[in-house]
């Protein structure tokens, strides 16, 4: 049973050089405000594994991606699923926390997403385009992407990489929700930099398109975000589920939303303590 004020163990990885972000601003703010209700403790995530014990749950947060300390992330989830530690968000993310088969789980069933393949007869089912995408199954972070010209993609093709034809968009943009719930939705106006966001206000259509996504990875509780871009003509795709540890933006909200996604967050972590996880 969680004691009178839940004990939470805080995975960040405070020095992680994200490119335009500042991962430690975010998490330190986040467990300003977080420690009103639960007693927090700050850890690495390649020590998450051994300091489980005393805890209630573990908050996975801003500990970057995970292919930098793969070894030490299979050894943190062994142990919390052996001992039925409640990790937030739970570890059955059908998302990035899986790796990148979603995409093609969602291009084969129709979804509204850059259509993606990952072998080479399949290569035929993609747009035409004079570039295109080509990045890890495992990757995050953009690590290891490559934009490459059409006739140079089937000889990179060899099972541990996507392939995606390279879109033009308007812009980029993103819904955060937490639980079911959505929040608040940011964009980049500027399809050359990625991480100048401001606030989006989502028509009903945008919604309903980033909902399906979050109604498709039936996650009860924890944080996701919803990668979309605008295509040239009109439509929104999917670019990214995001499931493990999504970056916020949360210096990009003024501090009534801040503090309103903060209580949210805080509720939404107690139900799921209350739940048992």
């Amino acid at each position: 049973m969680p004691s009178v004020r839940p004990r939470v163990l805080y995975v960040t990885d405070l020095a992680y050089p994200a490119r335009g972000r500042r991962y430690c601003d975010e998490d330190i703010f986040l467990t300003s405000r977080l420690r009103t209700d639960f007693d927090l403790a700050l850890c690495h995530p390649r020590d998450a594994a051994a300091l489980l014990d005393g805890f209630d749950a573990v908050v996975v947060r801003n500990s970057g991606p995970v292919l930098e300390y793969q070894e030490a992330y299979d050894a943190f989830r062994a142990r919390a699923t052996a001992t039925g530690m409640p990790v937030y968000n739970p570890l059955t993310g059908r998302g990035d926390m899986a790796g990148k088969q979603y995409l093609l789980d969602l291009t084969a069933a129709g979804h509204p997403v850059i259509p993606t393949v990952d072998r080479t007869e399949d290569l035929h089912r993609l747009p035409e385009a004079e570039r295109y995408v080509v990045k890890p199954r495992l990757g995050a972070d953009s690590l290891g992407l490559r934009v490459v010209p059409a006739d140079e993609v089937p000889a990179l093709v060899d099972g541990a990489v996507l392939v995606q034809p390279h879109i033009d968009f308007v812009y980029e943009v993103s819904f955060y929700f937490v639980d079911d719930a959505f929040q608040y939705a940011l964009y980049a106006p500027h399809p050359d930099r990625r991480w100048q966001l401001e606030p989006y206000e989502p028509s009903r259509e945008d919604l309903e398109f980033a909902r399906r996504f979050i109604d498709w990875n039936v996650l009860d509780h924890g944080i996701q975000r919803v990668d979309a871009c605008r295509a040239p003509g009109g439509d929104l795709l999917l670019v990214e589920l995001e499931d493990l540890n999504p970056y916020l933006s949360l210096d990009a909200l003024d501090e009534a939303r801040r503090e309103a996604f903060v209580a949210t967050m805080a509720a939404s972590l107690r139900r799921f303590l209350a739940a048992g996880g």
